[in-house]
């Protein structure tokens, strides 16, 4: 038996890293279209945004011009959690409320550049342990003020906002001090850690003793393992490795005079089980501070490989086959024909041989008989040690060669690896030229897939006309499961004259199709306030009583961020 590696190597962060608050990432890091010749007319052809009609780079705006509420927080509970804390742990001041006011949704970015700021927490706490964060969370209930955990600050669902009309003192308590990795036991794949670890430091502490969680939600630069097990978050790779909730085998979450500790065991027979209603909890049962998860050993190869369908129902059959077969890939996914279009647009010029050898490739499709505007492109990862890859590949090979499918390579992959974070610097993109681009995603079974993707479609364009702008909707299928799959869309078009409401009258359309076709209202963001209009209609009216019942009976106050799931 291999005794548990404690580690002893990290340090404490100084000072927690946060983005920039009116947008996504670090400042100076963006998205850039003069090296992508297909982007500007794509984005022309399908909302009517001139791209060439003047560049606008993003700018830091001035937070000076934000109407921030004033804090609320009366001197002596400042005092008193400066006291648990330390100095210099302790925020009351403008610019730490705004980055702690909101998430990263369109609606968020939209408010917070129109410096609609309706309520901010009143006070930011950085506690650096889990004693410190009892303390501070003893303190507010015994205050009667409200808590707020905050991770990366990624959230998209309305997460993390304090409610306009909270009267009471509102804490962000943010969980950035607490990241780092404090064991791994090899025997069992097991490792804990602290809630704060940011994905990339997470994912570095492991791989350094040669182990991976395997967990890349597209938010991994930003988001944190406690925001992943509170919003029940998956990956990219969850094929192979599971979501969150798979992953997560233990927990210890602190609550008002206590500490809830799950004890990380293979599985149990203890009732309903209580880790399973901290994921996706959404700090309402508690603030998460240390969890135990899944890891496994770095796979010695890793590949992506893309492939083409004719047709997006080429590409959900294979996809449908793969899950069934015995076959494992790490990632299955595969674009609808307007996401591979957008795909295509956002790719860099190509030259020489490679220009050559893709014009070559569509030339050889078209005397195929395919039609190019219904080609989807499918992207496929395999990891484990070189017999085993090739072994994978070799049976997922034919089983897209039955489906009409034709592979091309590692290239088209590596460049999708390279560049898989970087969605939403698109989205930020256009919100500073004035449109809306984003995301809704849902899950349904193998049998209902299609019908949730037409129907999808239908709903959007009639919200397009609604609102009188021209609108691109494109999605992909992903996180591929035996008995159906995560379908994810992408909208936009140019604002009118009110954003908001024109992005409402989109979103809602949406969501609904899903529910009304068979699909669930989200698959990996969460609920927060976005999706909680939806709620009964996904687990039914006694599923939000069961669900009240619990959040009632475990916070009698409501101080822990009160209202987020269900009101």
């Amino acid at each position: 038996m291999t005794a548990p590696v404690r580690r002893t190597d990290a340090t404490p962060t100084a000072e927690v890293r946060h983005m920039k608050w009116w947008g996504w990432g670090v400042e100076g890091v963006g998205f850039r279209h003069e090296d992508k010749p297909g982007f500007a007319p794509f984005v022309q052809k399908t909302i009517g945004l001139d791209l060439r009609a003047g560049g606008l780079d993003a700018e830091r705006p001035d937070v000076g011009r934000l109407q921030v509420p004033a804090s609320t927080a009366p001197e002596w509970f400042v005092a008193l959690l400066t006291d648990i804390v330390g100095a210099g742990n302790v925020l009351v001041d403008d610019l730490s409320r705004v980055v702690h006011t909101y998430g990263k949704s369109l609606r968020d970015l939209v408010r917070i550049r129109a410096g609609e700021i309706a309520r901010s927490p009143d006070v930011i706490v950085y506690p650096a342990d889990e004693t410190e964060v009892r303390r501070v969370v003893d303190a507010a209930v015994a205050a009667d003020a409200v808590v707020i955990p905050f991770g990366g600050g990624s959230n998209i669902a309305g997460s993390l906002e304090p409610h306009a009309d909270e009267t009471r003192v509102v804490v962000s308590l943010d969980l950035g001090r607490l990241d780092r990795v404090l064991e791994i036991d090899p025997d069992s794949g097991l490792a804990r850690a602290q809630a704060g670890a940011l994905g990339p430091d997470l994912e570095a502490a492991l791989n350094r003793d040669g182990w991976t969680m395997g967990h890349f939600p597209d938010s991994f630069t930003h988001s944190t393992l406690g925001g992943w097990v509170a919003t029940r978050s998956s990956g990219m790779q969850s094929d192979k490795y599971g979501d969150i909730a798979d992953i997560v085998k233990g927990l210890r979450v602190v609550r008002a005079g206590g500490v809830l500790v799950v004890r990380a065991v293979p599985s149990a027979s203890t009732g309903p089980s209580v880790r399973e209603m901290v994921v996706g909890s959404e700090g309402r049962l508690g603030v998460i501070t240390e969890v135990t998860v899944q890891v496994h050993r770095l796979p010695a190869k890793r590949a992506i490989h893309a492939y083409f369908f004719q047709s997006l129902d080429h590409g959900l059959a294979a996809m449908r086959e793969i899950a069934e077969s015995d076959v494992s890939p790490s990632v299955t996914r595969v674009s609808d024909a307007h996401e591979t279009a957008f795909s295509l647009a956002t790719s860099k010029e190509s030259k020489g041989i490679r220009r050559t050898a893709q014009a070559g490739l569509m030339a050889y499709l078209r005397r195929r008989g395919w039609n190019l505007d219904e080609m989807c492109l499918s992207f496929i990862g395999f990891e484990g040690d070189k017999a085993h890859v090739k072994r994978q590949k070799s049976a997922v090979d034919k089983i897209v060669r039955r489906h009409h499918g034709i592979g091309v390579g590692t290239g088209p992959g590596a460049l999708y690896d390279q560049k898989k974070f970087d969605t939403p610097y698109i989205r930020d993109f256009l919100l500073d030229r004035g449109a809306a681009g984003d995301v809704s995603e849902t899950a349904g079974p193998w049998s209902k897939l299609r019908g949730i993707h037409a129907a999808v479609y239908e709903a959007a364009d009639r919200a397009y006309e609604r609102i009188g702008r021209a609108g691109w909707t494109m999605s992909h299928l992903s996180h591929s499961y035996h008995s159906g799959a995560c379908l994810y869309f992408t909208f936009a078009f140019v604002f009118g004259d009110d954003p908001l409401g024109e992005y409402d009258t989109v979103k809602h359309a949406i969501q609904q199709a899903f529910v009304d076709a068979g699909g669930t209202i989200s698959h990996h963001h969460g609920v927060g306030l976005e999706h909680a209009p939806w709620l009964a209609e996904d687990i039914s009216p006694e599923g939000v009583a069961i669900m009240s019942g619990l959040f009632g009976a475990a916070d009698p106050g409501g101080n822990f961020n009160p209202r987020k799931i269900v009101p």
